[in-house]
Parts: C-alpha cells; sequence; structure tokens
C-alpha cells in the first residue's frame, strides 16, 4: 500500500529507520511512533519507498 502524501511517506520513512536501529526511537514524533508501533518493517518499507513527486503536502482526512 503506497503512502497518500508526503508527510505519510516522511513519517514511514522515520519509522522505518528506527527499526532498523538507524535512529533512536525515542526521536520519534507523532504518526511515526504510532506506525513504529503498529506497522512490520516490510509495511513501512512500503510506505516509505513510494516516490514523492506527484503526492500532495497533506492528505485529506476524509
Amino acid at each position: 500500500m503506497p503512502a497518500k502524501s508526503k508527510a505519510q511517506q516522511k513519517a514511514a520513512g522515520a519509522a522505518l529507520a528506527a527499526k532498523r536501529g538507524e535512529t533512536p526511537v525515542s526521536e520519534l514524533k507523532g504518526a511515526a511512533r504510532g506506525m513504529y508501533d503498529s506497522m512490520t518493517i516490510q509495511e513501512l518499507e512500503e510506505f516509505a519507498e513510494t516516490k514523492r513527486e506527484s503526492l500532495p503536502e497533506h492528505a485529506d482526512r476524509s
């Protein structure tokens, strides 16, 4: 499942880095922390690898 916004893609990248041990979990905030707690590495990779060019900055909440 690809990311639906640049913000979501960025949060997934931060959570993925923490899962891999590249950054401390204590640095995660907001959506990135939630993704870290609830998603697998494979799911995070799918979100993080989404190309950003065509994505909106933020997704609609509806």
